[in-house]
């Protein structure tokens, strides 16, 4: 039993879901050292093919849990949780099984980085999606480096990156950032029906084709995490991040200096 998440699995599909609602699944150090859990547990799975990832509530997952940043008494020990995102991000890249994203509402920051680990991309038409790490003055982490450069290349990656962009689900549609869009309220449904017809399909084959794909990227991946890990812990330092923080909470636009 998790705290933070729920595991489901019915025949060869197993159901993973972010289940911190009243947060829109921000993803504190429970839930970051839960999924690295359930996701390395789901790689030893070999009866399970397939893998859904959802939230919910109202939303995939806001991002990281700024309070969590924040919070004097409980503070988020960022070295432990970047250790927790490399394992989350090599382990859903490694998965013996193929991975489908099932968006809707919010899936911002920390929570894209994980939507884009994914196989395939399935979101709602209005869904809300943002590499927004730059709006708190820190870099994007969770292999958010990695995966978003798989989609859209590295150009474009870096004005996504910068810009902190937000894009409903068919504007991610138009530039490749996801795989299908749903009518708002079916995107479960239409995962669901997704991994039904994949059951249907030459998984093993599929999976095969996966892991001989990912093995030459592999090592690329590891590279960026730890660059991740260094980067985030030094960008947690700068003035810029504490007033990105600050003015999320109260509310504000952020004066940023570039420090």
């Amino acid at each position: 039993m998790y705290e933070t998440l729920l595991v489901k699995k019915e025949g060869r599909i197993a159901t993973l879901s972010l289940n911190r609602p009243e947060t829109m699944n921000a993803m504190n150090e429970v839930m970051m050292r839960e999924l690295a859990e359930s996701l390395e547990s789901l790689k030893e799975d070999l009866s399970i093919q397939v893998v859904i990832l959802k939230g919910e509530g109202h939303a995939f997952s806001a991002g990281g849990d700024i309070k969590a940043m924040i919070d004097t008494e409980n503070q988020l020990n960022i070295e432990d949780a970047m250790v927790y995102l490399s394992r989350i991000a090599t382990t859903l890249y490694t998965l013996p099984q193929i991975t489908i994203a099932s968006v809707h509402g919010a899936a911002a920051g920390l929570g894209f980085s994980m939507v884009l680990g994914c196989d395939i991309i399935i979101t709602e038409e209005n869904s809300k999606l943002a590499m927004n790490f730059i709006g708190i003055g820190l870099v994007p982490d969770g292999g958010g480096h990695f995966f978003l450069k798989e989609r859209v290349g590295i150009p474009k990656a870096k004005e996504l990156m910068w810009s902190g962009q937000l894009f409903t689900g068919k504007e991610a549609l138009k530039i490749g950032l996801v795989d299908e869009v749903a009518s708002d309220g079916l995107g479960q449904v239409t995962a669901e029906s997704y991994a039904q017809k994949l059951l249907q399909s030459p998984l093993a084959a599929m999976i095969a084709s996966k892991e001989i794909l990912h093995a030459s990227k592999l090592r690329d991946l590891e590279l960026i995490l730890e660059k991740e890990a260094k980067m985030q812990s030094a960008m947690r330092q700068t003035a810029d991040h504490i007033e990105g923080i600050n003015a999320f909470v109260e509310k504000r636009t952020p004066v940023f200096k570039g420090v």
